[in-house]
């Protein structure tokens, strides 16, 4: 509130004092005109002008009261000229007050009037969306992590409480209980990193590094083959799947780390959901529109109308939740996280025999 009547008394002012000085200076001028100058010559005392008579007094009393009317009025004008060119502020003000947490969908949009307060709606509309990303991946986060991790740590209650209840236990059935422990301990640790992951994917990219997506696709499958599916040595995927490369030169910019999740859990998931003696291809290259990344596998066959859920966290075929044996069921979701934060296309299509077509293309 000050700010703004801070602005607008500056504003009059910037606008009336032209128009003062300058009915100052023409009022001044009868005034300079009852003056008389002195001729050359002429002893002092002879030529000096005259006492101010009637007409002169009268002269200078409608002038001081036209000079009083033209501040008034100036400064009346100059008040509603900084008004109005204020008005779109107070605008902008009053609908930004009024976006919350429950409707950070709303924007200022782009002012009628181009200039500093299309640039200032603009900035702030982009601070808008960021701040509605960062909450609605909080409400996600959330919302994932407290469905999710109440199953395993039931689990591990039930291991626990079931081997300190039997009178009858041994050192082999302790150690057995401690390994179910441990097993859903590392299952825990792993929804844990999948779901900060995709967290961090749907925040978006602060800052984004150049990279080769060639390199980051040959390091993940470098790691897939060296240590199984998972990178763990634990090879959760289907026998006999062959995995073919085409890893041509694809130069982009982002976050590094995301791409690589984004692009290891897409090599997963063609394992993972595929047939014995079936094939994974992947591919990468550069094309005037900017690097892309296909990644092609054999499968069971996806109903076209089920593509688009499989994106969905903790999702697969037939409507149900994601059974533990076949992953921690945010793959694809943290595909399009990081797809979307940044700025790539991510294309998926069923194959009419079995399987994922999945292409992203980063701009």
């Amino acid at each position: 509130m000050t700010l703004r009547w801070t602005l607008r008394t500056q504003l009059t002012l910037l606008y009336a004092g032209p128009f003062l000085v300058s009915g100052v200076l023409l009022l001044s001028v009868p005034i300079l005109q009852t003056r008389q100058s002195v001729p050359v010559g002429v002893p002092p005392g002879l030529g000096t002008s005259a006492p101010p008579g009637p007409d002169t007094s009268r002269l200078l009393a409608v002038s001081a009261v036209a000079l009083a009317a033209l501040v008034v009025i100036s400064i009346i004008l100059g008040w509603l000229v900084a008004g109005r060119f204020l008005r779109p502020l107070r605008t902008m003000t009053a609908t930004a007050r009024d976006i919350s947490a429950t409707n950070l969908h709303r924007r200022l949009g782009p002012h009628r009037r181009p200039g500093e307060f299309t640039e200032l709606a603009g900035t702030l509309d982009d601070l808008f969306e960021r701040l509605e990303a960062a909450f609605a991946s909080q409400r996600h986060f959330v919302a994932n992590a407290s469905h999710e991790l109440r199953t395993p740590l039931t689990a591990t209650r039930t291991v626990l409480q079931v081997a300190l209840a039997d009178p009858d236990a041994t050192v082999d059935s302790l150690r057995a209980a401690c390994q179910d422990v441990l097993a859903l301990g590392e299952a825990q640790e792993s929804l844990i990193e999948a779901l900060l992951t995709l967290a961090g994917g749907e925040q978006g990219v602060e800052r984004r590094e150049p990279f080769d997506l060639a390199v980051v696709a040959r390091g993940v499958l470098l790691t897939r083959r060296t240590g199984g599916v998972d990178g763990t040595g634990r090879d959760e995927g289907v026998e006999g799947v062959e995995v073919t490369s085409a890893l041509g030169a694809a130069p982009t910019a982002g976050d590094p780390r995301l791409v690589e999740s984004l692009v290891a859990n897409l090599v997963d998931n063609a394992l993972r959901h595929n047939i014995p003696g079936g094939r994974v291809e992947i591919a990468t290259a550069a094309t005037r529109h900017g690097a892309h990344l296909t990644v092609r596998n054999t499968g069971p066959v996806v109903p076209p109308d089920q593509v688009e859920r499989l994106f969905q966290p903790f999702q697969q075929l037939g409507g149900q939740r994601v059974r533990r044996a076949a992953g921690h069921g945010l793959g694809l979701a943290i595909v399009r996280a990081v797809a979307g934060a940044h700025g790539a296309t991510l294309t998926a299509r069923a194959r009419p025999e079995g399987g994922l077509d999945i292409e992203v293309r980063f701009p």
